[in-house]
């Protein structure tokens, strides 16, 4: 290393240190070295021990208008939403209302309405600026209508945008429809999520069928490198308990017989699901809470006869005699 270099790295550690103890002194008070704070209502900077002011007349980057409810705050705001992966554009784009109406509440004539409806099928064109976009746009709608029907939050629909972005720039399209792609996603980032459903449950809003789903799941999260653990049964049962209105108790009695199978070595090598349904099933049971077998099984959309398998093994397992 040469003379320069080494003059040269020294002066740049010199001056990030200088910069460094700098913003540490502007965080203590000067005076006492005591803990400075805030005072957005007056805009200035104040010593939390000694009251010395060390900055004074701060820029208030907030809006200059106040707001009493969310109906007054949205007319009142002037920007828009926030970007989004939902959106094949970001949200960036502009969008021309279906009302046909002026900036004063009036109806637009005939003719008015004629050419605002042309420069809503021209600015809808003109989003989409060639087939990449076209095949995103169509993707995001599809995921956005599957996350709807199976009732999962806006972060599951986010990172599914994402990875479906991710195979799409790393070309892992060609072979494979749009809809099986989008919904591997979907299917993959509710599992990373937490809130996962089952294939069935995935299959049955979507256009593709359970074969083309697992097959295109594997593929993605392969070689997108995706880390996905295993579903966990648990993470099932606030849904099956829900959707069968079972009290607090039931869905501690389910935690706590899966907890036990666990620990017994019988969660591997069997559906979760079925696990799941069977532990709700059983905890009803214990709890002299009337649930029929038929019950669980329309809401976890498997067979009675696994309910009926899976469940004595929980009992078994729990040292709970069955019937």
């Amino acid at each position: 290393m040469s003379d320069t270099t080494i003059r040269t790295y020294t002066e740049e550690m010199g001056e990030a240190e200088a910069e460094q103890s700098e913003q540490e002194s502007v965080r203590t008070c000067p005076e006492c070295s005591g803990r400075l704070v805030n005072d957005s209502e007056h805009g200035e900077t104040v010593c939390q021990d000694c009251g010395l002011v060390v900055e004074e007349d701060a820029v208030d980057r907030g809006p200059e208008w106040r707001a009493f409810d969310a109906g007054e705050k949205d007319s009142k705001s002037r920007v828009g939403a926030p970007t989004t992966n939902m959106m094949h554009d970001n949200g960036l784009s502009t969008n021309i209302g279906w009302q046909d109406k002026d900036a004063y509440g009036n109806s637009l004539s005939s003719r008015q309405r004629a050419k605002m409806q042309r420069l809503r099928t021209w600015n809808e064109r003109f989003r989409t600026r060639d087939s990449k976009e076209r095949n995103l746009k169509q993707a995001l709608g599809e995921i956005d209508r599957m996350a709807s029907a199976l009732g999962l939050p806006e972060n599951v629909r986010e990172t599914a945008s994402v990875i479906y972005r991710r195979a799409l720039n790393e070309d892992l399209l060609p072979g494979r429809s749009i809809e099986g792609v989008a919904t591997a996603a979907l299917y993959a980032s509710a599992r990373q999520a937490g809130t996962p459903r089952s294939l069935d449950e995935v299959t049955m809003v979507s256009r593709i069928d359970k074969m083309e789903l697992t097959r295109t799941y594997r593929y993605i999260i392969r070689q997108l490198n995706l880390e996905i653990k295993p579903a966990d049964p648990e993470s099932y049962v606030p849904r099956f308990a829900s959707d069968l209105d079972l009290s607090d108790e039931s869905e501690r009695r389910a935690r706590d017989l899966l907890q036990g199978a666990r620990e017994g070595g019988l969660l591997s090598g069997k559906s979760p699901v079925g696990l799941a349904a069977a532990a709700i099933y059983a905890a009803a049971l214990l709890s002299n809470e009337k649930v029929t077998q038929s019950q669980v099984s329309d809401v976890a959309n498997i067979s009675e006869v696994t309910i009926r398998n899976r469940y004595k093994e929980l009992l078994e397992a729990a040292d709970v005699p069955t019937a």
